[in-house]
């Protein structure tokens, strides 16, 4: 293997400014990661990521080579063209950022598209990254498509080897063979090498998996914070008032639907509330009710919007 640190640069201010703030947190800092590109129903890690940058203080400590990790051709930037010449060009990065929460304790952020090649090299890179800046817990969000309505409570996922922090979530999965992402295989690097690391992955319903939905952000965000003690009562605030309108949008047009729309959704709920009440009373083998399949209820919600833009 090529040398890991070929696949990143430090810049030294925030370099600097993360061993400033390590020597006032002793226990370490925690660091955030997320990439475009895969997995994530609902944008739930976009909408945080963005979120975070948007709201937060922060300044780059690391920057990856995107060059090299990159695929232009499968993921290509936008050039602005104007009158009769390019004025400007978005750069793809992935950085390692120093953010500071609403108390101005210190984390880091590593974001970014997700690397296409060399991925091996590159969770090296990271692991170099998180011994160097001493960081004390590692974690990862996203939202998957599973079979859920959107009228009950978001349910999550937690995985690696500190899922203990989100408790009360077991998870519904025995297991599974799936196509693999450069965040899952830097967890799993990391665990290997004895680093702690905390994934957490929202239940979004497959029909809304496409939009953003900002419930399944801010479940994730409440439990992010929740196990790492970070103070984000403005992210979360915003993230509530846009879930609030999502839902009332979701419901009006739910109201304007077909009957058969109307019937997948209560479909789902009945085997949401199956599932629940078969847990509550110790057996996983709820009652077999008679519920749609995910291309069911995504065909008839499709058609369903389809159906609004044309008349309008």
């Amino acid at each position: 293997m090529l040398d890991p640190q070929d696949l990143y640069s430090w810049e030294p201010k925030g370099l600097a400014a993360v061993d400033l703030a390590l020597a006032q947190e002793s226990a370490g800092l925690v660091m955030l990661y997320h990439f475009d590109g895969y997995i994530d129903a609902g944008e739930t890690g976009d909408q945080i990521v963005e979120a975070l940058l948007d709201e937060r203080p922060h300044q780059v400590v690391a920057r990856f080579d995107h060059d090299r990790l990159i695929d232009y051709r499968a993921r290509r930037p936008l050039l602005t063209f104007r009158g009769d010449r390019w004025t400007d060009y978005e750069v793809p990065t992935i950085e390692v950022r120093l953010v500071q929460d609403a108390t101005g304790a210190p984390f880091l952020l590593l974001s970014g598209p997700e690397p296409d090649v060399e991925w091996e090299r590159f969770a090296v890179a990271v692991r170099q990254i998180v011994e160097r800046l001493q960081v004390r817990l590692s974690v990862c969000f996203q939202g998957i498509p599973m079979g859920v309505p959107h009228t009950r409570p978001v349910g999550l996922t937690p995985h690696g080897n500190r899922a203990d922090l989100v408790p009360g979530h077991a998870s519904p999965f025995d297991e599974a063979q799936i196509p693999g992402s450069a965040e899952s295989l830097i967890e799993y690097r990391l665990m290997q090498e004895g680093q702690d690391v905390l994934g957490v992955a929202a239940h979004v319903p497959h029909y809304l998996a496409r939009s953003g939905y900002p419930d399944a952000a801010l479940t994730v965000l409440e439990s992010i914070t929740a196990a790492t003690g970070l103070v984000l009562p403005g992210i979360a605030h915003a993230l509530r008032t846009e879930a609030h309108r999502t839902q009332n949008e979701i419901e009006r047009q739910v109201r304007e639907g077909d009957e058969e729309l109307v019937s997948l959704i209560r479909g789902l709920e009945h085997q949401y509330d199956a599932a629940a009440g078969a847990e509550s009373r110790g057996n996983m083998l709820a009652e077999p009710v008679d519920i749609p399949s995910a291309d069911e209820i995504g065909n008839a919600f499709e058609r369903f919007l389809a159906e609004r833009e044309g008349d309008a």
